[in-house]
C-alpha cells in the first residue's frame, strides 16, 4: 500500500514507518518537525535503502495536508501520529494540546474525506484508561482520563467511533500504546527529544551520558512494591511492527492494546538499565506530577489473537539498545 504517516520522522513514527518500508509498503511522510529532526530521514534510507517521500507541513492547516494528497494521488491509508505528547506539559498548556491534537485531526480526517481516503490507524495511548480500578487493562475497560493529553486522544478516539458510525466507508483502528522505550539495533534511530525529556527513558539516557546531572523520579508514595509508578514498557520495534499488522487488517472500526502485559516500576527500569549497561544512575526523589497514574499495564491478547502481534524485545533489549543510540547520538 501507499501509506501517509503524519509524524514520521518522530521517534515512534520513524521506526513505523521502517518496518512498513521492510515490508514492503511505498511511504509519503508528513511532519512539521516540532519535536524531531530532519536528518532522521537520511537515516532511514541508510537502514531501509529506500527514501521516502516527504513534505514538511502541520496537520492543523488544511491547505498542507491537501497539498500531500494532491502531490500523492495514491495514498490508499494514513497512519497518524502528529501530536504532542507530554502530560505534565498538557497540564500547563491545555489550549495547545486541544489545538494540535484535536483540531488537527479534524484538519486531517477533513481532508481525508475529501480525496476519497478513508481509512486511518490512529497512534492512541493508555492514558485513555485513566486510573484503572485493575490490572491487566483490556480493551473493554472503562474510559477516562486524568490529563489533557490523554482527553485529546479519548476525544480523538470517540470522533473517529463516530465517524466509522455514520459512513461505512471508513475503517479505523485504533492502537492504544503503553510506554514505547528503545532504539533500532543499528543505533541510527531513537528517542531524542528536543530539551529536557518528558518521558523516562529518554531521560534516563541523558543521565547516563552526562547530558542531565541526575534522574528526577516523580514520587515514591504510590500504592506500589517500591512506591513509584509501574507501567507496561514495549520496545519500539515491537510497536512499530504492530502497526504494519494493522495497516494490513483494516476493516471497519478495531481497537487494540500494545503492550507487553508486564508491569515495571520506575524504580525497575533504573535498576535494569543500570544492570545491563554496567553503569550507576544518579536520581532524587520529586513530588508527584500532576496527571500521573499509579499503576497501569496492559492485556495484549487481543492483539495477538486478531493481529498476530506479540512483543518479542525483553527489558533488557530496551535498555541495551535506548543506551547504545544514546551514547552516539546524543551530543
Amino acid at each position: 500500500m501507499k501509506i501517509l504517516v503524519t509524524g514520521g520522522v518522530g521517534y515512534i513514527g520513524s521506526h513505523t514507518v521502517v518496518d512498513l518500508i521492510e515490508n514492503g509498503h511505498d511511504i509519503v511522510i508528513l511532519d512539521n518537525l516540532c519535536n524531531s529532526k530532519i536528518e532522521v530521514l537520511d537515516k532511514i534510507k541508510e537502514i531501509t535503502g529506500k527514501a521516502p517521500a516527504f513534505m514538511v507541513g502541520d496537520i492543523r492547516n488544511r491547505s498542507d495536508v491537501d497539498n500531500v494528497f494532491n502531490t500523492h494521488h495514491d495514498i490508499d491509508a494514513v497512519i497518524h501520529f502528529a501530536g504532542l505528547k507530554a502530560v505534565g506539559e498538557s497540564c500547563e498548556k491545555p489550549l495547545l494540546y486541544y489545538d494540535n491534537n484535536i483540531a488537527g485531526t479534524v484538519t486531517l480526517l477533513k481532508s481525508m474525506s475529501a480525496h476519497g481516503c478513508k481509512r486511518i490507524v490512529f497512534s492512541s495511548s493508555a492514558t485513555v484508561y485513566g486510573d484503572p480500578a485493575t490490572v491487566p487493562v483490556t480493551e473493554d475497560f472503562p474510559l477516562s482520563t486524568t490529563n489533557p493529553y490523554g482527553s485529546t486522544k479519548l476525544y480523538i478516539e470517540q470522533i473517529l467511533k463516530d465517524l466509522c458510525a455514520s459512513d461505512s466507508e471508513w475503517d479505523a483502528t485504533l492502537l492504544r500504546y503503553f510506554n514505547p522505550v528503545g532504539a533500532h539495533e543499528s543505533t541510527l534511530l531513537g528517542e531524542n527529544p528536543n530539551g529536557i525529556p518528558n518521558n523516562l527513558m529518554p531521560y534516563i539516557m541523558k543521565v547516563a551520558c552526562g547530558k542531565l546531572e541526575k534522574l528526577h523520579i516523580f514520587g515514591d508514595d504510590y500504592p506500589t512494591a517500591d512506591g513509584t509508578g509501574v507501567r507496561d514498557y514495549i520496545h519500539v520495534c515491537d510497536l512499530a511492527h504492530g502497526h504494519t499488522l494493522a495497516i494490513s487488517k483494516l476493516d471497519g472500526l478495531k481497537i487494540y492494546n500494545l503492550g507487553t502485559g508486564t508491569g515495571y516500576s520506575v524504580l525497575d527500569m533504573v535498576k535494569a538499565f543500570e544492570k545491563a549497561n554496567n553503569i550507576k544512575l544518579p536520581y532524587c526523589i520529586d513530588p508527584r506530577r500532576p496527571g500521573d497514574v499509579a499503576v497501569n499495564f496492559a492485556d495484549p491478547a487481543k492483539a495477538k489473537e486478531e493481529l498476530g502481534f506479540e512483543a518479542t524485545r525483553t527489558l533488557e533489549d530496551m535498555c541495551r539498545t535506548s543506551y547504545e543510540f544514546a551514547k552516539k547520538n546524543f551530543k
